[in-house]
């Protein structure tokens, strides 16, 4: 079953303000890895999982970087092809899409991109940031990002759809915070562009 930490008030009334909650949502095909990414950012050390069946949900606080001191509150939901129809459900308002591959698996890269394309161009996500993190990095055979890139066909996604993909290893964590903090750079430049948008339409009054 998944599980969830909603965190107890006297934590929710302790954030710093300056660092609002960060929403981000995990997804990637099964097997993909994408609860021992999300348990490794967490604990900061390797937690053997089973398969998802709902979603986990955890609070991540970023330790280093641009994003040191930002609250990441982190839905890792489900990769099996039965839940992935849930997928748009939690994808809605959420400030950016961490998606996970297995960066060794090509045969199901082709999957992988389908359901990645169908998440990106839904409306609701249209201008949320992407990070492919591109698990397994360790193993042989792994593809480097530029190879991943090409098989996921995420120059598709247009010029104006932030994405960056990143190598890394959920079982030694090895590219995670790196990520997490490319991330945390696209949020802001994403939100920076809206409202520069939102400030040009804005009708000037007499």
């Amino acid at each position: 079953m998944g599980k969830t930490n909603g965190g107890s008030l006297l934590e929710n009334l302790t954030l710093p303000s300056t660092h609002p909650t960060l929403h981000i949502v995990m997804l990637g095909l099964d097997s993909a890895g994408k609860t021992t990414a999300l348990y490794r950012l967490k604990f900061d050390q390797y937690v053997n999982t089973v398969p998802t069946i709902g979603f986990n949900c955890e609070k991540i606080r970023a330790l280093s970087g641009k994003a040191k001191g930002t609250q990441f509150l982190v839905w890792d939901v489900g990769g099996q092809e039965k839940l992935r129809p849930l997928w748009k459900s939690y994808t809605r308002c959420t400030d950016a899409i961490v998606f996970v591959v297995d960066s060794v698996d090509v045969e199901r890269m082709e999957e992988a991109k389908m359901e990645l394309m169908r998440t990106a161009k839904s409306p609701d996500n249209s201008q949320v940031p992407i990070l492919i993190l591109a698990n397994k990095q360790d193993l042989p055979g792994a593809r480097d990002p530029k190879e991943i890139e090409k098989h996921l066909g995420l120059h598709e996604l247009g010029t104006g759809h932030l994405y960056h993909v990143q190598p890394a290893c959920a079982i030694t964590g090895e590219g995670l915070d790196d990520g997490l903090d490319i991330l945390y750079e696209m949020i802001h430049k994403r939100k920076k562009h809206s409202k520069m948008n939102r400030n040009k339409n804005k009708i000037p009054t007499k």
